[in-house]
Formats: C-alpha cells, sequence, structure tokens
C-alpha cells in the first residue's frame, strides 16, 4: 500500500463496518485513531491512511513534524489543483487496496475527516456517492473550486453526511462550515448540521453527535434497507 496507515480492527472474523478517517494538516495517522472505540460500541473498524506530504521548520528543513495532504496558505486561497489531485488520486488508490485487505463489510464504509481531511473526504464522497454509507465532516470546509468539478446526481440524494464545527475554532471560523453546509443543499443529501462551543478540535458534545449519527442515521438505516 503507498500510503502509511494505521487500523483499529475489532475481535473476530468481520466483514465489519468501517470507518475511513483522514486526518488534517500537520497530523499523522495516529491523530484519529483514538475515536475508534467509542464508535459502534468498538465494533466499527477504523482505517487511517496518511498524508504523503511531510511538513518541516524553517529553521530544519530536513526535519519532518507533521504531514499533510496538500499546502495550505492564509486567506482562503484555494489548494494548488494539481496538487490536490496527486493527493486525492493516491487517496483513492489507498482505499481500493484497504477495502480489499481488511475485512470490510462494502455496504458499511464511512467517510470521516478532520480539518483539511475533510476536504478530501469530500472530494471522495461527492465523486463517487454510491460507495460511501455516509461522510461525516468534522471542522473542515467545502471549497467552492471543488464543487465546480462535480454536478448533483440522483446517486446523491438521502445520503446521510455530517457537518460539525466549533463556534470558536480560530482555524478555520465557523461561517465556513455554515458556507459548506449551504453548498450540500443542491446535492439532496441526507444533511445534518451541529455547531457547539468549542474551538478546532473534537470535542465530547461533537464525539457524541458523531456517534450518534453514526447510529441512527447510517449503520441502523443501511441495516433496515
Amino acid at each position: 500500500m503507498k500510503l502509511v496507515h494505521t487500523a483499529y480492527v475489532p475481535e473476530g472474523d468481520g466483514p465489519f463496518p468501517t470507518v475511513v478517517a483522514i486526518h488534517g494538516f500537520g497530523a499523522s495517522a495516529h491523530d484519529l485513531l483514538g475515536l475508534a472505540p467509542f464508535l459502534h460500541g468498538g465494533q466499527a473498524q477504523m482505517i487511517c491512511p496518511q498524508g504523503p506530504l511531510g511538513l518541516a521548520l524553517p529553521e530544519q528543513p530536513g526535519v519532518v513534524v507533521g504531514l499533510a495532504w496538500f499546502q495550505i496558505s492564509g486567506g482562503g486561497t484555494p489548494p494548488d489543483p494539481n496538487e490536490f489531485r496527486r493527493a486525492a488520486k493516491l487517496l483513492e488508490e489507498f482505499v481500493d487496496e484497504a477495502l480489499e485487505r481488511y475485512p470490510v463489510d462494502r455496504r458499511h464504509v464511512v467517510l470521516l475527516g478532520f480539518s483539511q481531511g475533510g476536504v478530501m473526504a469530500y472530494d471522495l464522497f461527492l465523486r463517487n456517492p454510491e460507495r460511501w454509507a455516509g461522510l461525516a465532516a468534522l471542522s473542515s470546509w467545502l471549497p467552492p473550486d471543488l464543487l465546480a468539478t462535480i454536478s448533483p446526481s440522483e446517486a446523491h440524494k438521502g445520503r446521510p453526511v455530517l457537518v460539525v464545527h466549533g463556534t470558536r475554532d480560530p482555524m478555520i471560523p465557523v461561517a465556513r462550515a455554515q458556507e459548506s453546509r449551504d453548498a450540500l443543499l443542491p446535492y439532496g443529501v441526507g444533511l445534518s448540521y451541529r455547531e457547539f462551543e468549542m474551538g478546532h478540535e473534537v470535542g465530547p458534545d461533537a464525539l457524541r453527535a458523531l456517534v450518534e449519527w453514526l447510529e441512527d442515521k447510517v449503520l441502523n438505516l443501511i441495516q433496515l434497507a
């Protein structure tokens, strides 16, 4: 597999409901793995790919201090489209390999992205909605340039999407999440939107909302279908 990753695999033979969790700028494949025991009572598999871009301090250019999917700059400037598509292609190939390697229940594969990882998750989900049981975008944003390349389709309609953001987020203002929420409406997804008094994080209230959404809107819904 081309991307470094971590994984939480429940006891037993599977196949298991699976969450593909994509970390944010400056983090690593370990960043979101700690959520796994809380999701679906610890019976959901979690696979966490690691961004291919190493980040270094200016005074120590040879020392990697974090990972990312693409470079970001201030002022909400869109990512470089070529760099973004390279990262998206790597991520899509990784998902293909992971679904073959791990005991995955293909009906129950959920995307989860935090911050920059949410942008990557939005891209995967909106381009191939029929592949995913749902999408959770935490403390993230949906770039207008990405939307301009993806038209709404029947496959988007009713597909569960959770958007969660902190009202005190100093990194990505809550207005960006509100814009993302509004931009999703033409796609007809089954949208759940929550704001909590927190910063750039997955606080207790956000985790509770994620757990409840996963059970009520994704896993139970599909089991009844």
